[in-house]
């Protein structure tokens, strides 16, 4: 496998030769603003008004530019995929009741959840109906799938909510299907814009799971140590709505008895609000959960880079090697 690059180059650089074709996908993603129900049109405008990184379609584009694909039809892919992500966002944040995303008010808190729930099922059933007009049939296919995954592991997370017996197990099974497997979704349908053989997509698709799964580990993880202003919404903000994360999980199986037993107690009985968060804190940074879990975000990665490196090496090649460390070091 190639020597890892350095992890602190900006997307910037990673993201320069599809930079354009990036910018094409924000003027597509507009189109779903675009309605003659006034509502419709105003929620729409404010969930796409504000960029994002849009990692997902710059994976599909970085995959189908390494299968050097000629056509057109990758914009509109993009836009697919960024608003399938879009959508299961709008139903996170009922189910989570959050009020802030990337520092902004959620949807629900500016219109309330029945309008929230139909705008996010508005923009899945859009989603599947522009991917009909597809070229590539087993786009469909693939999308479809793929939100079925999404809301499986939504219902498994909730059902799973405070449970703090919740393996690693089910918690890998809770964030692939919540998360990687779009990101698996986005590299595949790179690969098969590109005409990818069974086998090169199946590599493609293998980057983009493991790719994912270190994603949101990382994800997790800033929950706990990322800073408030950069994350836009409060330090442990998941375990206050209820998601018993990787780090936590570690402490809860692995700590010493008295950790765990303080761990549960202050869960529990959830004292004065900013004691009880920094003791959770404390405890683990003091047993190494957090290293061991930033650890598991680390193989994650490597065995991403371990499946595109069965590509010829190229520009697109590199881009996907260090996005992947990139996301070991973000810190929004």
């Amino acid at each position: 496998m190639e020597q890892r690059i350095r992890a602190d180059v900006p997307l910037s650089v990673i993201y320069k030769d599809i930079q354009k074709d990036l910018e094409r996908v924000e003027q597509t993603l507009k189109t779903f603003a675009e309605s003659n129900n006034k509502l419709i049109a105003e929620v729409n405008s404010y969930i796409f008004e504000k960029k994002g990184k849009r990692i997902r379609p710059a994976l599909l584009l970085l995959a189908a530019n390494l299968m050097e694909y000629a056509g057109d039809e990758h914009i509109e892919t993009c836009s697919l995929v960024e608003a399938l992500h879009t959508a299961s966002l709008i139903h996170d944040d009922i189910i989570d009741n959050s009020d802030l995303r990337r520092g902004k008010k959620t949807v629900h808190a500016r219109w309330g959840a029945n309008i929230t729930v139909l705008l996010g099922d508005y923009l899945y059933i859009k989603t599947i109906g522009r991917s009909l007009s597809s070229s590539f049939p087993e786009i469909i296919r693939v999308l479809t799938d793929t939100s079925i995954q999404m809301i499986e592991g939504e219902l498994l997370e909730y059902s799973l909510s405070r449970n703090l017996d919740i393996t690693e197990e089910q918690y890998f099974e809770i964030i692939y299907k919540k998360t990687a497997a779009l990101f698996a979704a986005s590299v595949r349908l790179g690969g098969i814009l590109g005409g990818a053989d069974k086998k090169k997509e199946g590599y493609l698709e293998e980057y983009g799971a493991q790719f994912g799964m270190a994603f949101q580990i990382i994800d997790d993880l800033l929950d706990y140590t990322g800073d408030e202003k950069k994350l836009g919404k409060p330090v442990l903000s998941d375990l206050t709505e209820g998601r018993i994360t990787l780090p936590l999980i570690y402490s809860l199986n692995n700590g010493n008895k008295a950790d765990r037993r303080e761990i549960r107690k202050l869960i529990q009985e959830k004292e004065s609000a900013a004691d009880y968060k920094q003791r959770i804190l404390s405890l683990l940074r003091s047993n190494g959960s957090l290293d061991k879990a930033y650890q598991k975000a680390e193989s994650f990665s490597r065995a991403a880079q371990e499946a595109v490196s069965h590509f010829p090496e190229s520009d697109f090649r590199r881009a996907l090697t260090m996005i992947s460390d990139y996301i070991l070091t973000r810190n929004q």
